[in-house]
């Protein structure tokens, strides 16, 4: 056995060791890696993630790294904890290729546990040599990163790389939108001539920052409307880009239909109004594309 070999199982053995105890701590291993179950069967080949999938990763890691991986090891079933049907755990060794996110920069080599697809014959495929983008946290010692779900290891693209950090670059940016939390209220103002009125829809944001949505309505005219970031809409306020963070904040948020709570306050005719123009920014933004069922 070589020297190289040799330091590679003993720190498995070490690791292990310490998934025997997080397994037995949801505590300690608080990543639905380690004790969620997808529902859907899995499949080693991994379907192309949308700009929501991607979102959705990248907001909820404190850690995205792109690494090159050196070496994977399956672990033992008797250690390998709660791993459903069609996956094995590995215990894989990588380099970092670069950081992506992460404060407090990151050691040269990581470490971490991954649930691998199994193949049409039970196989995993071979990892060794693979560029990955990893989606974590950082794990109890220097090195060790915890997956924030099943899926948060993709193949690192030059494509996705791109995108993942133009996704991050939005989120840390001092005027990134904030998360919604659902819908405030509503309020609408029918106009002097029959068509014409302006309906105006607060958020309620997680950060307490205001953001609301207008629509205006003119007779002979397409209806128009924005969403505004802060205390006043003026006319340069506009609709989000798709494929925006803006847009994957409100598309993948916002509820189907203006709840019975946001116009409790308005007489029946402008509650009306309120709801129909709120059907059109819902229609306007489009389905928030996700296609991930994380596990």
């Amino acid at each position: 056995m070589t020297n190289k070999t040799t330091k590679s199982t003993g720190k498995l053995e070490k690791f292990l060791w310490a998934c025997l105890i997080s397994v037995a701590n949801p505590l300690i291993w608080g990543s639905p890696l380690a004790h969620a179950a997808s529902s859907a069967p899995p499949s080693a080949a991994s379907p192309a993630l949308s700009y929501a999938d991607l979102v959705d990763l990248a907001d909820a890691a404190s850690v995205i790294v792109h690494v090159r991986i050196r070496n994977s090891m399956a672990l033992p079933a008797a250690r390998a904890g709660n791993v459903p049907a069609g996956y094995r755990r590995l215990y894989i060794e990588a380099d970092v290729a670069s950081l992506i996110r992460g404060e407090g920069g990151i050691s040269p080599a990581v470490t971490y546990l991954y649930d691998a697809p199994l193949d049409a014959r039970g196989k995993v495929a071979k990892l060794k040599k693979a560029h990955m983008l990893l989606f974590a946290k950082q794990g109890v010692r220097p090195g060790e990163l915890q997956l924030i779900s099943r899926d948060a290891q993709i193949p690192a693209s030059s494509a996705e790389m791109e995108q993942v950090k133009g996704i991050v670059s939005a989120l840390v940016s001092p005027d990134a939108p904030p998360r919604i939390l659902g819908l405030g209220d509503a309020f609408h103002v029918s106009g002097t001539i029959t068509g014409e009125g302006e309906t105006q829809i607060f958020l309620r944001t997680e950060n307490g920052e205001p953001v609301s949505l207008s629509i205006v309505r003119r007779p002979g005219q397409e209806p128009r409307w924005a969403v505004a970031l802060g205390e006043i809409v003026d006319e340069a306020a506009r609709p989000p880009q798709p494929g925006s963070l803006l847009w994957y904040r409100l598309a993948c948020a916002l509820p189907p239909a203006l709840p019975l709570q946001s116009v409790r306050t308005l007489a029946p005719v402008d509650a009306e109004a309120a709801r129909a123009d709120y059907q059109l920014i819902v229609q306007a933004l489009g389905r928030c594309d996700r296609t991930r069922r994380p596990g």
